[in-house]
């Protein structure tokens, strides 16, 4: 037996037509991961940074703008590496990392697109972003001599090249040469003495050194503290950390050690950034800006100069209480992009000296 159901009316057959049509495109949509909803707005942020500092400022950029930021951590090179596996594919829309060679590794993989800002043009002094737009340094820190108090006078310290004399035999601490602040250092007298002068400096270091570059510049300053070496070679940003952390053997070595600015009467203390990139496939490109922007202004920067004891590179952010007792210094003037130009040159020269 053949039973037929209610014949159904025109246009009650095209509304019932058209219901279907809406669930499956809402259905589509869902599946697709989106939503009939608003987009919520986003920036997907790979970064080598890890302090505390950071979380709690794009928690307030979330704050002020509605822009949600997810944060990806990882090394420097491991964020690189997964930016060129990704490809036009990546959800990045800011890297951002420490050390101008590393921007510069960064930038000439591809990885950034440049970009046009007259904010981040006025609150970054040309020195610390690069010539073309393709990143911007947030923060600096300067390479400077952690010494023991005890057994060094600050009037015995000079310069870097000073620190090849023989009176140093033995006594000088510093990373290997596969630390990125170090090549950067070297990179640095590149471009002050030249390769040969370079190669130099870097010979009569090595001769002078207390044991085998190894450890963080924390064990350096550590290492003073122990006596197994008179002076190190650190950035500065770690004395602070140190001085203010929990634990108290950190506190206790930074107590035993104090800095000194080479360099003040010719080209001044090498310094280093950490900084920011839009990277090249950016989904969401207006609001990577938006951060780095918010970043480079002055209440962000005032946060990183006194949680993190960074100095800022805004020229008009008062520095923290520990910054402005260790006092003014004269910094090295070069363009950091140069310190990315010779970072080649500087592991070269590594090698052939033996500085591992």
């Amino acid at each position: 037996m053949i039973i037929f159901g209610p014949i159904i009316q025109k246009p009650m057959l095209k509304n019932i037509i058209k219901s279907t049509l809406m669930a499956s495109v809402g259905a589509f949509l869902l599946s697709c991961g989106g939503t009939t909803e608003q987009k919520e707005e986003v920036v997907n942020v790979y970064t080598h940074r890890h302090y505390e500092a950071d979380q709690q400022l794009f928690d307030k950029f979330t704050e002020q703008t509605g822009i949600k930021v997810n944060v990806v951590s990882a090394s420097a090179d491991e964020l690189i590496q997964k930016l060129e596996l990704e490809g036009a594919n990546s959800p990045a829309d800011v890297l951002i990392t420490v050390d101008a060679g590393r921007l510069h590794r960064a930038e000439s993989k591809g990885l950034f697109q440049a970009v046009s800002s007259e904010t981040l043009n006025t609150n970054i002094p040309a020195k610390f972003r690069d010539p073309e737009g393709f990143w911007f340094g947030l923060t600096y820190r300067a390479r400077i001599f952690a010494y023991s108090t005890e057994r060094v006078k600050p009037e015995e310290l000079s310069t870097y090249e000073a620190l090849t004399e023989p009176q140093w035999k033995g006594r000088i601490l510093t990373r290997s040469s596969e630390n990125i602040y170090n090549q950067s250092l070297m990179a640095s007298v590149i471009a002050q003495h030249g390769k040969e002068g370079a190669e130099q400096w870097a010979t009569g270091l090595l001769a002078n050194m207390a044991r085998e570059p190894k450890g963080s510049d924390r064990d350096q300053v550590k290492a003073v503290a122990a006596g197994e070496g008179d002076v190190a070679i650190v950035n500065t940003y770690y004395i602070g950390i140190m001085l203010n952390d929990e634990n108290e053997e950190e506190r206790k070595a930074a107590e035993k050690i104090a800095i000194f600015f080479p360099n003040q009467n010719d080209r001044g203390t090498h310094i280093n950034i950490s900084g920011a990139g839009v990277t090249k496939h950016a989904p969401n490109k207006d609001n990577a800006i938006k951060l780095i922007e918010f970043l480079s202004a002055a209440e962000a920067q005032g946060m990183l100069a006194n949680i993190n004891f960074e100095y800022p590179v805004n020229p008009n952010v008062e520095l923290s209480d520990l910054l402005k007792q260790w006092g003014t210094f004269k910094a090295d003037e070069v363009n950091l992009s140069v310190l990315g130009d010779n970072n080649s040159d500087a592991v070269v020269i590594f090698d052939k000296v033996g500085w591992k």
